[in-house]
């Protein structure tokens, strides 16, 4: 691996491992101050509940949902920073306040929290990107993610205790985040001329004329007539 490779390599593990890092501090100071964080999230229609847009996504209510979240969030942040640099921060900042913002016009009326609103938008961002842009690498990625993520349906289907709206939500924008960026490609997507087109032509390569063949005997001789009429060139059959 060269040292670009490298140093590229490092620069996208830190951001999700930063992101995660935020996650867990956040679960740490709610759990040794007691504090009831979770007023901090969604609360649909309400004013108060404004400020969970931008600070759901990194509450949690336990252990369990934080590491549910926490693998799923390096995983597609990897992905997002190392194949799609140009458009991964943009796309990222769209699915994380419109899914928030989702959440808060339609949601139910209780508090919603959590990273995986926008892991859902990630999750379809990837996989609606080959849907979008039809080239290989694009289409491959989001045959990986749908393997790896079977269930990401059944997280669209309203069930008690769990914020379904935030998946929904996630989802949409993220479909919406891969079409708005659709164009605008990476450096690996774009389309690269054949060697072969970019050879000199061959044309002064050949020892006869193209059209030797698809020409008469005395059309050639009357060809050899107007360029030389003083020449021996004579009318044979």
């Amino acid at each position: 691996m060269s040292t670009e490779e490298r140093a590229k390599w490092l620069q996208v593990i830190k951001i999700p491992m930063i992101l995660v890092g935020i996650l867990f501090a956040v679960h740490l100071l709610q759990i040794v101050t007691g504090w009831p964080i979770y007023y901090w999230g969604i609360y649909p229609r309400k004013v108060i509940g404004l400020r969970g847009i931008l600070f759901a996504p990194f509450i949690h209510g336990d252990w369990a949902h934080l590491l549910w979240n926490s693998f799923p969030l390096i995983a597609l942040s990897i992905i997002f920073f190392y194949f799609y640099p140009r458009v991964a921060k943009p796309s990222l900042l769209m699915i994380y306040f419109l899914t928030g913002i989702g959440v808060w016009l339609f949601g139910n009326s209780n508090f919603h929290i959590g990273a995986s609103g926008v892991i859902y938008g990630m999750l379809s961002f990837v996989m609606f990107t080959g849907i979008f842009r039809r080239n290989v690498k694009s289409i491959i990625l989001g045959l990986i993610i749908l393997f790896f993520y079977q269930g990401f349906f059944s997280g669209l289907i309203p069930k008690e205790g769990v914020s379904w709206e935030s998946h929904l939500f996630g989802a949409l924008t993220g479909v919406f985040a891969a079409y708005f960026y659709k164009d605008l490609i990476e450096e690996d997507e774009i389309p690269r001329t054949p060697s072969w087109e970019l050879e000199p032509s061959q044309e002064s390569r050949f020892y006869l004329p193209r059209d030797t063949f698809e020409k008469t005997k005395r059309q050639r001789i009357e060809e050899r007539r107007r360029e030389d009429p003083d020449g021996w060139t004579q009318d044979t059959t």
